[in-house]
């Protein structure tokens, strides 16, 4: 509400700069003063204008009253004058102004409406305590020059008064019109400040989509080219191996690889294009990447990729305790069916030859439970780069997701990965 606010009072400037004050416009390139806009000299004319005319009709009274002589009237108009003209000085040094024109006006009544335009300058332009000692001289002037040139229609009193509530008038003028200034100030600071907030959440929103989407790649591709490596590798070692399971694996090599490069190419044009790595509310990995062009895998999907493994060649045992797994949450349920692929494609890496038991259990008063256990490998596998970043990345998932997962070595010598998740009714 508030920027939206000091949107609609800001506006004006981009439209309209000469009606607003160069001193709520945004300063210059180079860090000086803003230039002075129309709104400015015609404010300073009718400041001139008005502290003359005021000067012409004191000048008038004077000689009107015959209180002093020709003379002295003729000095009085050209102090006055040149008190006028000094005006033009205002902006640059208001406070020194009105300090003079304090004392020049006590002397000279033909100053006293350059003096109360000054005053209401220091009120505009500068903080309280340069208000308060420039105000106090001028409030102090009135009496002097009330002694000094007496007025036979009013009297001390009389004069002293008004020519204090004049001065008094222009000090909250001015305050009030600063104030206001401040406002429109804090007002285009806050607008300022939302714009470039807005900007670090876009920022941060499509950081975190590229990290979901890489994070969903590398569960992805982790599992393909495991899947590669495991046919990749009976067809080193056997090469005596029958026809129909050499077409099998490499069938399986060849669709693996495919799906993977497929995969790859969907990630990169995804980066490559930051404006579709997130949604239009800055939610990561909706309605863009991956997931616009291809469904995502649920728990009812866990068979497939089961069955998938069971064709590389690995035994894998699947306890699923829930009733229907299309009742489980898509979102929960592509949790579980990564946890589960992670697991199979360590155990792959980690434990050729083990059999890998899956077991998936809960409720929506439960929650969703995974767990996959695997022995030792019947061989000694070699050292995988990298290795455990898929478990690190599924972990930091499921703890976004309100649940957890832990994993390590079991009593056995195997490996375990347990996982738990909020079932959302």
């Amino acid at each position: 509400m508030n920027s939206e606010r000091a949107q609609d009072m800001i506006q004006p400037d981009a439209a309209y700069p000469w009606l607003l004050p160069s001193a709520v416009m945004e300063p210059r390139a180079g860090g000086g003063r803003a230039r002075r806009t129309a709104r400015d000299w015609a404010v300073d004319i009718v400041c001139l204008a008005f502290a003359a005319l005021f000067g012409l009709l004191v000048a008038d009274d004077a000689r009107a009253s015959a209180q002093v002589s020709d003379g002295a009237l003729l000095a009085d108009q050209i102090v006055g004058a040149a008190a006028c003209t000094a005006l033009w000085l205002r902006r640059r040094w208001p406070t020194e102004l009105a300090v003079a024109l304090a004392a020049v006006s006590a002397v000279t009544p033909c100053a006293a409406g350059a003096l109360l335009v000054a005053v209401f300058s220091v009120a505009v332009h500068r903080p309280f305590r340069a208000v308060a000692v420039a105000g106090g001289l001028a409030l102090a002037s009135q009496p002097v020059q009330a002694i000094v040139r007496p007025d036979p229609g009013l009297g001390f009193m009389g004069a002293s008064a008004i020519g204090m509530l004049l001065v008094l008038t222009m000090i909250g003028w001015g305050m009030f019109v600063r104030s206001r200034r401040q406002l429109v100030l804090s007002l285009r600071e806050r607008a300022v400040r939302a714009e470039a907030e807005a900007e670090l959440r876009a920022e941060r929103a499509q950081r975190l989509a590229r990290e979901s989407i890489a994070r969903e790649m590398h569960d992805v591709l982790a599992h393909r080219l495991s899947l590669l490596c495991v046919h990749a590798g009976a067809l080193e070692y056997r090469p005596d191996a029958p026809p129909a399971e050499l077409a099998r694996a490499t069938g399986v090599i060849r669709s693996s690889a495919h799906q993977a490069l497929q995969d790859l190419r969907e990630v990169i044009g995804v980066l490559r294009a930051p404006e579709s790595a997130a949604a239009s509310e800055g939610t990561p990995g909706a309605g863009s990447g991956p997931d616009a062009d291809r469904p995502q895998p649920t728990l009812a999907a866990l068979e497939e990729l089961l069955e998938e493994s069971r064709q590389a060649g690995m035994a894998v045992r699947l306890d699923q305790k829930v009733a229907d797994p299309l009742r489980v949450p898509a979102a929960t349920g592509r949790t579980v069916y990564r946890i589960v692929q992670e697991a199979l494609t360590n155990a792959r890496k980690h434990a050729p030859g083990a059999e890998v038991g899956v077991v998936v259990g809960g409720s929506p008063a439960e929650g969703l439970t995974v767990v996959v256990t695997n022995p030792p490998g019947s061989v000694e596998a070699a050292a995988v780069p990298g290795s455990g970043q898929g478990l690190i990345g599924l972990t930091e998932r499921a703890t976004l997701a309100g649940g957890r997962l832990e994993h390590g070595p079991a009593p056995d010598g195997g490996f375990r990965v347990r996982g738990w998740l909020p079932w959302p009714v």
